[in-house]
């Protein structure tokens, strides 16, 4: 069988994840990538590397015309937020197991989100398109406010802003950045304490794997610092969010969603990412649950249903947390990756960024140095191991 897997940059998740298990499940696997050296330095050391092939991915006639030259598909997928309509397209084409495109597009257009949740009545965020050319001064939005790209990722570009001064300052910074043509999008801040919802379909059932209680920076960036996990939340705010996701077709496959509750109970969506949590939750999810997370995310798109009923419940706590660059400059010092088992505690720690290697301060996860997680009976148990190692290792940033 044959899965061709849709990716932009090399991550973790498909690294250690989707392509440990794909070989498990015994699936040929073919990348497609518009980054094609980057992707075969990723998986030099893989018992099984997998087929890497150059695509315009970006493109889904592209795509399904790169698929038609090659053996028959028997899946197509991506865990990449940039590729999710485009592979929704591809493997709708072939007549394969597919997520609804109008759903993929939904979630990955912020301004389309917000209008389709605003015309079924779910919820309503005040919010406004600037378009290339146009001047915030144009708009009237409730401050304090959000301003980000409409299609952006990861917290990048996205600031907390006070009145009209500090968006039009920082309008002009994300345009700097990344290009006149950007569309922006600017947004009611939407207080409240920020969670996340883990879930994953087969197109019939879904099940909800937990989420996570994160903490934040401190505004005006919202680069998240540390996530908790919270085996299930309040069933009246799960049951929103989950109204919310199936109003905007999210069906098939896994889905991280991000939400806060206001104080009367009220949960608001902040963002529909729809695809497998990142930044080692997603590997550190398999053990903490004890599923086969990856493998039952591919079989999804393979048309394989889900296990029916809800996942046994798990007693043990999660942490996981990120160490983040504070300065621009050259990662002079930093631990090597590490893991270990004692006491009940299982810990992993993985770096995101080679010592030597010199970066922008970018004020997103692209400035974590590297991901530390632990497992525990409880959630002191998790927090101490987590903190033990931070404590015990140094990271220098250097000029």
């Amino acid at each position: 069988m044959r899965l061709y897997l849709l990716a932009v940059n090399p991550t973790d998740s498909v690294t250690l994840g989707f392509l440990p298990a794909a070989t498990r499940m015994g699936l040929g696997v073919t990348v497609l990538t518009d980054r094609p050296r980057e992707h075969r330095e990723a998986y030099a050391d893989l018992a099984h590397p997998p087929e890497v092939l150059e695509c315009a991915v970006q493109d889904f006639r592209e795509v399904v015309a790169l698929i038609s030259r090659h053996p028959a598909p028997d899946a197509v997928f991506s865990n990449s937020d940039h590729l999710q309509t485009q592979t929704a397209l591809a493997a709708a084409y072939f007549g394969l197991p597919a997520k609804d495109w109008r759903a993929t597009l939904r979630a990955k257009n912020k301004a389309e989100l917000r209008r389709h949740l605003a015309a079924t009545g779910l919820d309503t965020v005040w919010s406004a398109e600037l378009a290339p050319g146009q001047e915030p001064a144009e708009l009237d939005p409730p401050f304090p406010c959000v301003v980000k790209p409409r299609e952006g990722v990861a917290s990048e570009d996205v600031s907390l802003v006070a009145d009209h001064a500090e968006l039009a300052a920082r309008c002009a910074q994300i345009r700097q950045r990344r290009g006149p043509a950007a569309t922006l999008l600017v947004e009611e801040f939407l207080t409240g304490d920020l969670h996340t919802l883990e879930t994953l379909g087969d197109g019939d059932s879904r099940l909800v794997l937990g989420g996570f209680r994160t903490r934040l920076s401190p505004p005006p960036h919202f680069i998240e610092e540390v996530l908790e996990f919270t085996p299930a939340h309040p069933p009246a705010v799960t049951a929103q969010v989950l109204a919310q996701l199936d109003a905007v077709g999210v069906r098939l496959g896994a889905c991280h969603t991000e939400f806060v509750v206001q104080p009367d109970g009220r949960a608001r969506l902040i963002e529909v990412n729809y695809r497998a949590i990142g930044d080692q939750c997603d590997l550190m999810l398999q053990h903490l649950l004890d599923v086969p997370y990856f493998e039952l995310v591919l079989g999804t798109h393979l048309g394989r249903p889900l296990p029916a009923g809800p996942l046994p419940a798990t007693g043990r706590r999660a942490r996981v947390e990120a160490v983040c660059a504070d300065r621009a400059g050259v990662l002079a010092a930093a631990p090597a990756a590490t893991a270990w088992e004692a006491d009940g505690v299982r810990f992993s720690y993985r770096p995101t960024r080679a010592v030597g290697e010199r970066h922008a301060h970018y004020r997103t996860n692209r400035d974590y140095l590297g991901v530390a997680w632990a497992i525990g009976p409880d959630q002191a148990a998790a927090d101490d191991a987590v903190a033990g190692f931070l404590a015990a290792n140094r990271w220098e940033v250097t000029p």
